[in-house]
């Protein structure tokens, strides 16, 4: 029994060791094309909840959807794709920018929500 704890013990510190080394990020980014009124923003807070990244995400009286994200670099790359490629059901994305990515050492949110 003994020997079982250890090797979850141990399987359990591998696995956070791993996942503490990945670098953290952070990027701004802004969504053109029909993605207002189709539901983005709660697509986006549900995809970036399910990668397990904070930030938020709001529309723009310009008609674009903008937020920030962070966490794990892996995680932020294939949510930017998601961006870039995927939205809501019923958006049309005519393209994404994605600024100011950069290190960081800390997240700055909790969670990822819904701006007003």
């Amino acid at each position: 029994m003994m020997t079982l704890l250890r090797m979850c013990v141990c399987r359990f510190m591998s696995k956070a060791v791993i996942m503490s080394s990945e670098e953290l990020l952070s990027v701004d980014y802004e969504v053109f094309g029909r993605v207002q009124g189709v539901f983005f923003r709660k697509y986006t807070q549900s995809e970036g909840k399910k990668l397990g990244l904070v930030g938020w995400v709001r529309n723009t009286d310009a008609g674009t959807v903008q937020g920030q994200l962070q966490g794990p670099a892996s995680k932020v790359q294939q949510m930017q794709q998601w961006l870039q490629t995927t939205g809501s059901p019923q958006s049309r994305i005519a393209k994404a920018e994605f600024s100011n990515e950069r290190p960081i050492d800390k997240l700055d949110f909790k969670d990822f929500r819904v701006a007003r």
